[in-house]
């Protein structure tokens, strides 16, 4: 896998805000810009995971921890998918 480095430059006292150590900070910067971008729709789920440095389906339990849907939908297909739903709950109690 080819990587690139990219340099942050962050509040020398991060660290210690945050209470963990510059590794842990590190992961953590990774796997809230992969939830953020994944939640725009930015990442699919698999390169999120890749960036975030875990598995899809460990990235999909962040998701679920962080509560970022793992459901990517626009609002034109959520409105079709729930008349869909509608319309099968209508006929089934007929």
């Amino acid at each position: 896998m080819n990587e690139k480095t990219l340099t942050l430059e962050l509040p020398e006292d991060l660290e210690l805000a945050v209470k963990t150590t510059p590794e842990e900070l590190g992961a953590q910067i990774r796997l809230m810009a992969a939830l953020k971008m994944f939640e725009l729709g930015k990442l699919s789920s698999g390169k999120a995971a890749e960036l975030a440095g875990m598995s899809r389906v460990e990235f999909f339990e962040m998701c679920g921890r962080y509560r970022v849907s793992v459901f990517n939908y626009s609002p034109e297909e959520l409105e079709a998918e729930l008349r869909t739903d509608i319309e099968t709950a209508r006929k089934a109690r007929q």
